[in-house]
């Protein structure tokens, strides 16, 4: 980065990143509060660069060929919400070594102490007799996705703004001991990242939930959505009215119903009176299965085709790299690790005298 006319630094390219782990199908948690808020930054021409994680994974080890068909039925889900590896860089993690090597040199910057404070170590750890050393790591790792494509904004959920907090901390410490490096990245809050679970809806929707009637998969048939929908927990009351607090359930129904018509809350609400809760699941279901059947018919497309998605895959992936040696290759020089670069400029530098 060079600097402005007045003396200031120029200020750093807007850039989008952000990525999710290939663990199979998602829900419409994950669709409605992330994936499609992906799409729309692509549809608005941001420089946007998504990250299938796959080493994110491997936190608790994952069968083999799991992994891999969970990793191209992500990168068919992610084309068929409307992901176009044209205008976006959609890549596989572990096909960028950049990833791992910029995370060891932030995970000398930072401290076990402020690694063991973070809230998802301590979520995921506690009932855990042996912790993994990748788990304790992890949000290095997430750091280094960041800040290896020098990102200016991340989507998250209002439950991951911390998260992103020791990516902030590892950019400011890296250019007060280096120089000016990279980025501080703003967080991006995702509208509807927190939908509740159907069946408890003092809870997130999680497809980790043992009741699989709490979530709708993107995959799921018409007929189940329908089911879901009916089974799903409101209250006693039969009015429809929002009410986060006193009234989750029926305000989870009509937050989805919002985030797939486009309608606003008071909008559904007035459209909703004189019908009772169980009247107004099946509007809420007619409208999910309409959303929902043109990226169920796509993801069914895709999938069939393996050697397209691989294509789209290392396609990304080589663009993605070509970002990261350059990073890479500036941090190296920064921190003094560059020793063989050096020793090859030398010999050139006499070979040409």
């Amino acid at each position: 980065m060079g600097v402005c006319g007045n003396g200031q630094p120029k200020p750093w390219p807007r850039k989008v990143f952000s990525g999710v782990q290939p663990t199979g199908a998602l829900h419409i948690g994950n669709y409605l509060g992330a994936v499609k808020r992906w799409v729309e930054l692509q549809e608005a021409g941001e420089d946007v660069i998504y990250c299938i994680v796959d080493m994110h994974s491997m936190t608790i080890p994952p069968e083999p060929d799991t992994l891999r068909h969970n990793t191209l039925q992500m990168t068919a889900t992610l084309l068929a919400c409307g992901i176009d590896p044209a205008r976006a860089t959609l890549f596989l993690q572990s096909a960028v070594p950049q990833h791992a090597e910029l995370s060891w040199i932030l995970g000398c910057l930072t401290t076990m102490a402020r690694l063991t404070h973070l809230p998802q170590y301590k979520e995921k750890s506690a009932n855990m007799k042996e912790i993994p050393l990748g788990l304790y790591l992890y949000p290095v790792l997430q750091a280094a996705d960041i800040m290896l494509y020098k990102a200016t904004h991340v989507p998250v959920g209002e439950d991951q703004i911390q998260q992103l907090q020791l990516a902030q901390s590892l950019a400011r410490a890296f250019n007060n001991k280096y120089g000016r490096t990279f980025p501080f990245c703003e967080t991006l809050v995702n509208d509807g990242s927190r939908l509740k679970s159907l069946r408890d809806p003092a809870k997130k929707m999680s497809k980790s939930d043992p009741d699989p009637k709490s979530c709708i998969m993107l995959i799921d048939a018409p007929d189940v959505v329908l089911e879901k929908v009916k089974k799903s927990v409101t209250d006693f009351r039969s009015e429809v009215t929002f009410d986060a607090k006193e009234r989750p359930g029926v305000s989870n129904l009509i937050t989805i119903h919002s985030l797939v018509s486009g309608k606003s809350v008071e909008e559904i609400c007035r459209e909703a009176e004189g019908k009772n809760t169980g009247q107004y699941k099946l509007l809420v279901a007619d409208a999910l299965i309409e959303h929902l059947r043109p990226i169920r018919e796509r993801m069914e497309r895709y999938t069939r085709d393996v050697a397209y998605l691989a294509s789209v895959i290392e396609e990304g992936s080589e663009r993605a790299k070509t970002i990261a040696e350059q990073t890479i290759d500036e941090v190296k020089e920064k921190i003094g690790v560059d020793g063989l670069r050096v020793g090859r400029l030398r010999r050139n530098v006499r070979q040409e005298s």
